[in-house]
């Protein structure tokens, strides 16, 4: 067993836990970051390519109250006020911040950061980092600042399976090295949980592997408030047909933002003037509307051969083709794709998780000693994600959780992380073999493709009460099989045990979101109930609280 002590523990590494490990350090404390993946290379930042809306002023007259109103109407009244204005009033501060760490945002001739406009906002406000680098430069940025730090340990290849109370505070974590399967205890005076969102629990996601939704259900089994788990934001353009390789499926936002790429049904119709107003040429729908209009066209028959959309930028001439795409054409005509003869299709898949921990505009959870930030918080979006506010609620939320985190320092009780240490060490090793079993009786990536297979259809981006019920039914199912899998033992990067704690925690965040879908009798924004199409005139939340031996515990607030 390894056991460390630090004043403050960051579990994740996207944008949001390396600024909260820079903020903490920036604040004199101690700080030990750990990672299931790669420290600084996993997470949802680094595979970002979009723009980040920050109310610098530079494109034209804005500030930061004009960014809260287009992020409070965006969000179909879900927004919790309070935490949208600490996230855009710091915004642009903390945008010059990382600035400093070598994230070159792009600049206009005569030497202003570059700012375009995206869809819900009002004003030119996202910068943005040369052709789809906007998450990798991020991310590279902020290693350069936190990794030559001495008061920033690391720990990769770490996963936290548990928060450890003393007498109702959280002291510290423990989980195990996926290396060599050593259980890992910390004593931290304060754990922020930093991990993503959950969207791998969807067959046609745009995540990375680790989004797993570890983070909430850490939070939950400690006692912390969940709120919205329900609301889950599909991305409407990602690339669907022909088949690519070597680029992100959600690549063609920006060069639709730039060329105003038509978005056509079967029938070649501009479909979104019909939707959302959306005229040809401009691309101003928000993704909640145009998710839900293309999944209308795809249910009127008037879908592309594959079931979404046509994307298509054949009346741009070519040199303005090449110059806006850069060397991203070359990938596209290596896979058999000329935008200037032939259309793609898109189709939403699940990218953003909307609901989450609740937390107040210090990042403190409801209980204490815990914080959170990055994508894993509720109150930024409320029902819906503007483009551009991702990365911004991370840098600027993690930021926050680092400071709140270094002002409460006290000594971490090791003790109580030892006790629970041994206690969850017992209930992992039984996970191997549930029935004393010795054999490898399964697949658990099987299970996991059935789960994610079952959420997309029944889950997904339209909903119903029917479909929700079989949601519910199937995850039953599933808990139970994974439940009973016996696994073959490994003693070294076992990773069909990691995949089965993985799958739990999937399970777990998708009953969330299916009890919560049923529950939300209406239609707002990402949540699309097509047997409840109406939005009620006063928006209300839900909240969840998880109970060890009952479950998920839902109040819809009225």
């Amino acid at each position: 067993m390894s056991d460390f002590i630090t004043d403050v523990l960051v579990v994740g590494s996207g944008a949001a836990g390396l600024m909260a490990a820079r903020a903490a350090s920036d604040a004199g404390a101690s700080v030990l970051v750990v990672d299931k993946s790669v420290v600084g290379r996993g997470g949802a930042t680094v595979l970002a390519q979009m723009t980040v809306a920050v109310a610098l002023g530079e494109a034209e007259d804005d500030n930061p109250s004009i960014h809260e109103e287009d992020t409070l109407v965006g969000g179909r009244g879900l927004c919790d006020p309070q935490i949208v204005r600490a996230i855009v009033e710091r915004g642009p501060e903390v945008i010059l911040e990382v600035e400093k760490y070598g994230v070159n945002w792009a600049r206009t001739p005569d030497g202003r950061r570059s700012q375009v406009v995206a869809p819900g906002h009002s004003r030119r406000r996202c910068v943005y980092v040369d052709v789809l680098n906007t998450g990798g430069a991020t991310s590279a940025g902020l290693r350069r600042a936190t990794f030559r730090d001495p008061q920033i340990r690391r720990l990769r290849n770490v996963m936290i399976t548990r928060l450890v109370k003393d007498d109702g505070v959280v002291v510290g974590a423990i989980g195990f090295s996926i290396e060599s399967l050593e259980p890992i205890t910390i004593a931290a005076s304060n754990v922020i949980i930093a991990t993503g969102g959950l969207t791998e629990t969807y067959a046609r996601n745009s995540a990375s592997a680790n989004m797993t939704g570890d983070g909430f259900v850490l939070a939950a089994e400690a006692g912390a408030e969940l709120r919205d788990m329900e609301l889950v934001q599909f991305f409407p353009i990602a690339h669907l047909h022909p088949p690519v390789v070597g680029i992100d499926p959600i690549m063609w936002d920006p060069f639709r933002y730039k060329l105003g790429g038509r978005l056509l049904n079967r029938n070649g119709e501009e479909f979104m003037l019909k939707y959302a107003g959306e005229e040809a040429g401009r691309y101003t729908a928000t993704r909640d509307m145009t998710t839900t209009a293309i999944f209308e066209e795809v249910a009127a028959g008037r879908g592309s051969d594959h079931g979404g959309a046509y994307l298509d930028f054949q009346m741009v001439p070519e040199t303005k083709l090449r110059e806006a795409f850069g060397p991203v054409i070359g990938i596209l005509e290596n896979n058999g794709i000329d935008l200037t003869k032939q259309m793609v299709e898109v189709a939403p898949m699940a990218h953003f998780m909307i609901g989450g921990i609740k937390v107040d505009p210090s990042m403190n959870t409801t209980i204490p000693g815990l914080l959170a930030c990055g994508e894993g918080i509720y109150g930024m979006h409320g029902a819906n994600r503007l483009s551009g506010n991702a990365i911004t609620e991370a840098l600027v939320s993690g930021r926050i959780a680092g400071e709140t985190a270094a002002k409460h320092r006290s000594k971490g009780n090791s003790d109580a992380a030892k006790k629970a240490a041994r206690e969850e060490w017992e209930r992992l090793h039984h996970l191997w073999h549930p029935h004393d079993v010795k054999q490898d009786d399964g697949s658990v990536v099987g299970l996991k493709q059935s789960l994610q297979t079952a959420m997309w259809e029944n889950a997904g981006p339209i909903r119903t009460g029917r479909k929700l019920d079989k949601a519910m039914e199937e995850i039953a199912t599933l808990k139970e099989q994974c439940e009973s899998l016996s696994l073959a033992e490994e003693t070294r990067f076992p990773l069909q045990f990691v995949e089965k704690v993985e799958l739990y925690n999937m399970l777990k965040v998708s009953e969330a979101i299916v009890r919560g879908a049923k529950l939300r009798r209406e239609s707002r924004g990402c949540h699309v109930r097509e047997d409840y199409p109406e939005t009620h005139e006063h928006a209300q939340s839900t909240r969840f609280h998880y109970n060890s031996e009952t479950g998920w515990e839902i109040l819809y607030d009225v």
